[in-house]
């Protein structure tokens, strides 16, 4: 059977079956249950950087020498939900539904001195009551800045001092290579500062965000992650965050949810470009082509003598859409092969803006770097004939319909 990958979500204990990996901490569980009502941080100074250890890369770390660096950094990020909880006519609740507050947890780390911190969009999604709490106990309300659920990343606001935060550095997401080490911190199961180690297991996933869109350029990792990490930087040899640990798959255990060595997290070079935004005016405004598509492959091309080997088969087009308005066309013939269905007879897209797109990752990296409004000229096969289409991309929707 085929794994199940769970957003490390914060859901609540009504909720605690759907995909996720904040922990709940109880469904009545009160206003500011964690850390005491204060608004002071203590700096904690970590010591100097020591020399790397023999063989390891100019500039490399002990796990130790990163966890005491970034620690004082990384927060346990607490958020408060209201859920309605329906009558019940045999265990007490017999004739109206009541509400009650629900607690989860989720990590997050300091970004700059101004008091920003990122975490992941479901640590905080529907929360009444947002807090954040330090290593040395204190905890203060946050507000949050701005949220992306097509990213799953959220930017909160601290009042604290500038003198007792410690940022953490964005880093290269895409320098990291397969093997590399990384170090993973967080809250899982509420064990706050829990500090793992493994390697870069694979670079270039893709996985879904809460509101079914595509993540790409994901980092694969078996540092372990669980319940609780969600928000957490991953770190690289040198301390900077090259992710946001996100998701974890669970394989064939639908029950505990917890770390079989298999986690994602959302890259720094993406987290860059979010928050930089989210700061700025509070939401993204994401172009939207508005196509549903599937890669040719060589048998395809082959058994179906479609007009080129390489390309995106048109299978949806949404109503109201760019690519609709422009009357980019869909297939209609379903075919199966190898087990895999596709529906032929629509346009094969072939390029954008000149660039060729053989996947599906490479179009929306070419969208996705458009605002709503631009245009994107792309080259389709319709039957045997080559077109040009110009296609005016409009807003991406809330959630991902189908």
């Amino acid at each position: 059977m085929v794994g199940r990958t769970r957003i490390l979500a914060a859901a609540g204990v009504l909720a605690a079956a759907v995909l996720g990996a904040g922990l709940a901490l109880g469904g009545v569980a009160a206003f500011g249950g964690l850390g005491r009502e204060t608004t002071t941080v203590r700096a904690i100074q970590a010591s100097a950087a020591p020399v790397s250890a023999p063989g390891s890369p100019a500039g490399a770390l002990s796990i130790n020498d990163i966890y005491r660096r970034a620690a004082p950094g990384v927060v346990q990020v607490t958020s408060t939900t209201v859920v309605t909880v329906p009558a019940d006519p045999f265990f007490g609740n017999q004739f109206f539904p009541t509400q009650q507050r629900e607690q989860s947890l989720g990590s997050g780390f300091v970004v700059d001195k101004a008091g920003h911190v990122v975490t992941n969009y479901h640590v905080i999604s529907g929360a009444r009551q947002v807090r954040v709490s330090f290593s040395n106990g204190a905890s203060m309300k946050a507000a949050v800045v701005g949220a992306d659920p097509s990213s799953d990343l959220a930017v909160l606001k601290i009042d604290a001092s500038s003198r007792a935060l410690t940022p953490l550095t964005l880093g290269d997401s895409d320098a990291m290579r397969v093997g590399d080490p990384v170090v993973a911190i967080g809250n899982p199961f509420g064990l706050d500062r829990t500090v793992t180690a493994g390697i870069v297991s694979a670079i270039q996933r893709a996985i879904t965000a809460p509101n079914g869109y595509t993540i790409d350029h994901v980092i694969q990792t078996d540092a372990a992650i669980n319940h609780g990490n969600s928000g957490g930087p991953l770190l690289d040899r040198r301390g900077d965050v090259i992710g946001v640990n996100s998701q974890i798959e669970t394989g064939n255990d639908t029950s505990s949810g917890g770390n079989v060595g298999i986690g994602f997290a959302v890259p720094s070079n993406t987290v860059k470009t979010v928050i930089a935004q989210l700061i700025r005016q509070g939401r993204i405004d994401r172009a939207f082509l508005g196509i549903g598509a599937v890669p040719i492959t060589a048998d395809l091309a082959r058994v179906f003598r479609l007009p080129v080997a390489h390309g995106l088969l048109v299978q949806s087009v949404q109503p109201g859409s760019g690519a609709a308005k422009a009357g980019l066309e869909a297939g209609s013939t379903q075919v199966v092969l190898a087990g895999e269905s596709y529906d032929l007879g629509g346009d094969i897209v072939v390029r954008a803006d000149g660039k060729p797109v053989a996947s599906l990752s490479r179009l929306r990296d070419i969208v996705a770097a458009k605002k709503p409004g631009d245009t994107v000229h792309l080259v389709v096969y319709r039957q045997e004939k080559r077109k040009n289409v110009n296609v005016t991309l409009g807003r991406q929707p809330a959630a991902r319909s189908g």
